[in-house]
């Protein structure tokens, strides 16, 4: 488990940010400033009442990503993955879908039934987190945003296009926020 104590809540970046559509840096060596960085993923996320959290959505390009298991019902804390790789799946599943940086819209997205994520934890270890079901769609949603992809890109042409005016609408909100 990571300690948040001293996280601070950041501002979660809205869609229209390029910072969302930048692949994040892998994360060389853990500093002093990685763990203030993963306090502070961990509290947002936790304030946000998010499932999970990448590092470019409080505007940090880096391979960080936040998940909380206890929001999808499981026992275990919440931890983060420093530079997080999928190495395996199975199974296809569509659910509905969120995200923290388009606040109130969910469409149904199709994700893996079964994802297994690898990565480095805050000490230096490696680590392993899998999931089934909303687990599963939440590490790959974040493993996604690492990747500059936000879910938005998994539904079809059409549908974004009728969702057009909402995504515009973030992108408005965003810009009044950077002023």
């Amino acid at each position: 488990m990571v300690d948040a104590t001293g996280g601070r809540n950041r501002r979660i970046v809205l869609y229209g940010n390029p910072v969302l559509r930048q692949p994040a840096a892998r994360v060389a060596s853990i500093t002093p400033k990685t763990k203030q960085l993963v306090a502070d993923l961990i509290t947002t996320m936790l304030q946000q009442d998010g499932l999970g959290l990448a590092a470019n959505q409080i505007g940090e390009p880096v391979a960080i990503i936040a998940i909380n298991p206890r929001a999808a019902g499981l026992d275990h804390d919440p931890c983060c993955i420093i530079n997080p790789q999928v190495t395996f799946t199975r199974g296809r599943l569509e659910a509905e879908e969120g995200c923290l940086s388009f606040p109130g819209l969910y469409e149904v997205v199709a994700r893996p039934r079964l994802v297994v994520v690898e990565g480095t934890d805050v000490e230096g270890e490696t680590t392993r987190l899998s999931g089934e079901g909303l687990m599963a769609r939440v590490l790959a949603h974040e493993v996604d945003h690492l990747r500059g992809i936000l879910f938005i890109d998994h539904l079809g042409s059409s549908r974004r296009q009728l969702l057009l005016d909402r995504l515009n609408e973030f992108k408005k909100r965003e810009l009044l926020a950077c002023r």
